[in-house]
């Protein structure tokens, strides 16, 4: 995911940029860029493809700047190339700017104000800091004004900093739904995507809020919101020791891989997807799959339920009956297949065991397979005819997370290819490379809203001993994994349930006090769920229900952002994720090492 630093002193700031950087590297990234401003007209910016070292080596010790800023870039708009990477200077020069998240009216802002305007790059940032520039010159406002006035106009995520080469006592930041902190020190200030890109100059770090803007001198923090209400708010010591660097910030690593799952769909898009939303994936092997008569997924666990979530749309898109199947049943009760069967093997780490001896016994069978797993040359992804990998990144905690959604969301990807080969419309979007740029802002929304699941745990899960988790269609699927992470990690007794089946023997299980998590983004459904819930609360138990926006009731827990049926199960997850992790934590449980499990199953 990008990566800004800023900073404000009263002596060059160009190293400590640049070492912010590097501290942002492990966040993902294909560009990075320096801005530094001085007396000097223009100042030096410097931009360059690559590693942080390839734009080191472009900086030369005449480019120095009491202010500057800094930015690592994940193409989202536009392919990585130095044009394209942060930061971005407006047409004549009068503002620079760096920028994450997504904006998403840049068409509509293009079309308004920049007719005229020459654009070098691709990007959604330059058309905004070429809109800024525009509002300055023809409103006569000030960079600060302008800026101001753009962010009323701008839909989407972001988090920004700007500069003004002729004020360089100062400069701005602003915020919605991507994170960014201010950093604090006794004569200069900073702004960081997050804390990692700052500890080294400072511990001491506010926290911008959604709809704020910041100006940061050497000696002051101005918050105000864009209707100019001040607002004080005090800074908080950051807590960090030699032990958790590899984490960052995070207190466990769950955490941290909680909060990577926007940059996995990021990075999926940029591996999967061309230019023009084509599909990159071995016509050969998409063949293989369209010419199948069953698609039999084969895992185990969280691995399990990422093939149950992906079932409806496979079928939906792919027009070909899919099976999902756990692997340590299907090895030794293997049931009847049919004469064109495909198997796919979903794994995190390439290594299960149970799903291996699977492997073993369809490759004797000469049946075509696929394993989609986290880990490339492991012994799933070798054995296998093909391998198609999440590109999730190392995930550390026993409990997986990006593991999860990365399978899902490859799956999808795979059926949109053979929807994209045959050619048909099946009900898949005409750009799902577009709809994965959307849904990566949705999840960086839930997860900007977990403190309201950590209070959610407080009152609901302080001392409960079980749990229950009821859905339909694809809540169902969901709710099967968001039980499973909570008995991993906080041992409380959790279950998932079809939510029709709970009168069929489930509810003798209720009593007064007893949790049960509702989830609702089924349309046709949801009428059904909400009264199973009523079933339940009627018997004493504390219902918690998570529904999406269009279905949403005043007095549910929270509400989901309406995405497209066949993506709703990537932002549905990422709160109930959360509610595992912080009730492990509540109860005071190592969140990464729950007891008796490991991160691979290497053994049947």
């Amino acid at each position: 995911m990008c990566g800004i630093v800023g900073m404000i002193a009263n002596e060059n700031v160009c190293e400590v940029l640049l070492k912010g950087l590097e501290r942002l590297e492990y966040r993902g990234y294909d560009s990075a860029g320096i801005y530094l401003a001085n007396q000097e007209e223009g100042g030096s910016l410097v931009k360059a493809q690559g590693p942080i070292k390839a734009l080191a080596h472009k900086i030369t010790p005449a480019m120095h700047g009491t202010v500057g800023i800094g930015h690592t870039r994940w193409a989202t708009h536009g392919v990585p190339s130095e044009a394209n990477a942060h930061p971005h200077r407006s047409e004549h020069g009068k503002v620079v700017l760096v920028h994450n998240g997504v904006i998403e009216n840049y068409k509509e802002l293009k079309e308004m104000y920049l007719k005229d305007t020459t654009l070098t790059g691709e990007t959604d940032t330059e058309i905004v800091v070429n809109v800024i520039e525009q509002l300055m010159a023809n409103e006569g406002l000030d960079a600060k004004s302008a800026f101001k006035k753009a962010l009323t106009q701008i839909q989407g995520s972001y988090a920004f900093a700007l500069i003004d080469p002729t004020q360089p006592d100062r400069f701005y930041a602003a915020k919605n739904k991507s994170p960014l902190l201010i950093g604090c020190g006794p004569d200069f200030h900073l702004v960081g995507s997050d804390a990692l890109a700052m500890i080294h100059q400072t511990n001491q770090l506010i926290e911008l809020q959604d709809g704020e803007i910041v100006t940061l001198t050497t000696d002051s923090v101005i918050i105000e919101t864009l209707d100019g209400q001040k607002i004080q708010r005090t800074p908080y010591e950051a807590q960090v020791d030699n032990d958790s660097i590899d984490k960052g910030t995070y207190p466990f690593y769950m955490l941290k891989e909680i909060e990577e799952q926007p940059l996995v769909i990021r990075r999926l898009q940029q591996k999967y997807f061309d230019q023009t939303g084509n599909v990159r994936i071995d016509s050969d092997l998409i063949q293989k799959i369209a010419a199948s008569d069953r698609l039999y997924i084969v895992a185990c666990g969280t691995s399990y339920h990422a093939g149950l979530a992906a079932k409806a749309t496979l079928e939906a898109w792919i027009k070909t009956p899919v099976e999902v199947h756990v692997a340590s049943e299907f090895g030794y009760h293997m049931p009847l297949l049919t004469p064109k069967a495909f198997f796919i093997f979903l794994s995190q780490s390439g290594e299960t065991a149970d799903s291996r001896q699977v492997l073993v016994k369809t490759n004797q069978l000469h049946l075509p397979s696929l394993t989609i797993t986290n880990v490339p040359g492991s012994t799933l992804a070798r054995e296998a005819d093909a391998a198609l990998f999440l590109e999730a990144g190392p995930e550390i905690a026993v409990a997986s997370t990006k593991a999860y959604t990365a399978q899902i969301s490859l799956l999808t990807i795979l059926a949109y290819a053979v929807a994209q080969q045959r050619g048909g419309n099946y009900g898949q979007p005409s750009d799902l490379s577009h709809e994965f740029s959307l849904i990566e802002e949705k999840m960086t929304q839930m997860i900007e809203d977990k403190s309201a699941i950590h209070q959610a745990v407080k009152h609901y899960l302080p001392t409960t001993r079980n749990a229950f988790f009821i859905g339909r269609g694809v809540d169902y699927a969901v709710a099967l994994e968001a039980a499973l992470k909570l008995k991993e990690i906080s041992y409380i007794q959790a279950e998932g349930f079809a939510a029709g089946e709970l009168k069929h023997g489930t509810i003798a299980l209720i009593e007064t006090g007893t949790p049960v998590i509702g989830l609702i983004t089924d349309e046709a459904t949801h009428t059904h769920t909400r009264g199973n819930l009523e079933e339940v609360k009627s018997r004493g138990a504390e219902t918690m229900i998570f529904a999406k926006a269009s279905l949403a009731q005043a007095d549910d827990l929270f509400v989901l952002p309406d995405v497209p049926d066949y993506l709703a199960s990537l932002v549905t997850i990422i709160p109930l994720q959360l509610l595992a992790y912080y009730a492990s934590d509540e109860r005071g449980y190592d969140v990464d090492k729950p007891r008796n499990l490991a991160k691979s199953v290497t053994v049947e």
